[in-house]
């Protein structure tokens, strides 16, 4: 298991020593930015020597979250959102990837989307509103050159949520052009399911670049589709390994995604192998 969010600093090295020191071989713990501090003229070096700090801590890999494009502000709650590509974290990309010979130096990045007019959902009522303050930020097409410039000084990065889960043709374009670029299927197979001859092809042509992922966090019992227990690990073993036709994609008594039900895929073993296991293990130099 994969603790993406272990934080930094003194945070980090509690969450390594709770799961990754005592238990080696069943957890792996990744560190993330600290945004507070982002405003600080020195935040590029400080950001860099916290990479190199938590690698020394036991971190395995570095998760940037989704407060970078849609929260972190010039002051970080005031002024112009921060880009993705934004050159402050250029060193603190090119630190991880001096590590990536001795530390799975992966960096898990929430895409953005930014073009309304390219929208592909199944209604107004599936758009996903992020409230930023006065205003909103709708999320749909991945900012190209943003992405690009991000992607460039990674070793290794994986997408999170698939990247666009809902066009997945967009995917399979930025995989064939950034070959060090990795999806996982974290909370996805809501999407990925209800098209599932064009998921069941991706997953045959990417199957060396696909990462298993649930999102799920313990006792998360304001996201029920994200609630870590063995009844949505079934759904998403039933998801990959069987063709079962319209079942549920989340525990929830509500849908969490949308209103609808989902089809299975039937990977064959050597694909599933790859994505439960061999994919991860590869990444994390495990």
């Amino acid at each position: 298991m994969v603790n993406l969010t272990g934080g930094y600093g003194a945070a980090l090295r509690e969450a390594i020593s709770v799961l990754q020191t005592p238990h080696p071989d069943r957890f792996v713990v990744f560190t993330e930015p600290a945004y507070s501090k982002a405003a600080s003229p020195d935040h590029a070096k400080y950001q860099a020597d916290q990479i190199e700090v938590a690698h020394k801590d036991g971190a395995r890999g570095l998760k940037v979250l989704k407060i970078l494009g849609l929260y972190l502000r010039e002051q970080n709650t005031q002024g112009k959102l921060v880009k993705v590509d934004d050159p402050r974290f250029d060193l603190m990309r090119e630190a991880a990837a001096r590590r990536r010979c001795r530390w799975g130096s992966t960096l898990r990045i929430r895409l953005l989307f930014s073009n309304p007019s390219t929208a592909s959902t199944s209604g107004g009522k599936n758009c996903t509103i992020i409230p930023t303050g006065h205003s909103t930020v709708r999320i749909f097409r991945p900012t190209a050159n943003c992405r690009k410039r991000a992607a460039a000084s990674c070793t290794h990065f994986v997408c999170l949520h698939c990247a666009e889960s809902e066009d997945l043709a967009d995917v399979s374009e930025c995989l064939d052009s950034h070959p060090n670029m990795y999806v996982d299927i974290a909370a996805r197979i809501g999407e990925l399911g209800r098209q599932p001859r064009a998921s069941r092809k991706f997953f045959d042509k990417y199957q060396g670049r696909i990462v298993f992922g649930t999102g799920a966090t313990p006792k998360a019992t304001n996201f029920p589709q994200q609630v870590f227990e063995e009844s949505l690990d079934e759904i998403y073993y039933r998801f990959l390994e069987r063709e079962d036709e319209y079942f549920d994609y989340s525990t929830a008594k509500v849908p969490p995604q949308g209103q609808w039900r989902i089809f299975g895929l039937g990977l064959s073993d050597a694909v599933l192998h790859k994505v439960y296991w061999q994919n991860a293990a590869r990444l994390l130099n495990l």
